[in-house]
């Protein structure tokens, strides 16, 4: 049930590690967790339960990522704790997709020109596409 691959990839926003190096940001040899060792992947028979749910994961990500990339550009409305409503111009996420790059973000006490808006702080967010 996977669509086509993505034509244009989802931009992304890399992040410098904070100065006191333990906040978000990048390893400097570019890893972001410890190597694994390999192990041959097990493949399950396509009717089992493990499988099923492997495949609805893969789509709903699919279709996240999908709906990051029509995001670009337009502008979108988060539902922020306490449920405060702003308004941004969405530009891109990092690679974790734990940050989201906004730009001419309207909030209750004024417009800020560029901002980054974690994903832990946003309860939804719409846009019309």
């Amino acid at each position: 049930m996977m669509q086509t691959p993505l034509a244009t990839p989802v931009p992304v926003l890399r992040l410098p590690r904070g100065p006191d190096g333990s906040n978000r940001g990048f390893a400097p040899d570019g890893r972001r967790a410890p190597l694994k060792p390999e192990v041959p992947e097990v493949l399950e028979p396509p009717e089992s339960r493990e499988f099923q749910e492997q495949q609805a994961r893969a789509s709903l990500r699919e279709r996240y990522l999908r709906s990051l990339l029509a995001m670009v550009g337009r502008p979108v409305c988060f539902t922020l704790h306490e449920g405060v409503q702003v308004i941004a111009h969405f530009g891109a996420t990092d690679l974790d997709v734990a940050n989201f790059y906004v730009s001419q973000l309207q909030t209750p006490i004024g417009v800020q020109a560029e901002a980054l808006l974690r994903c832990s702080d946003i309860i939804s967010y719409t846009f019309k596409p």
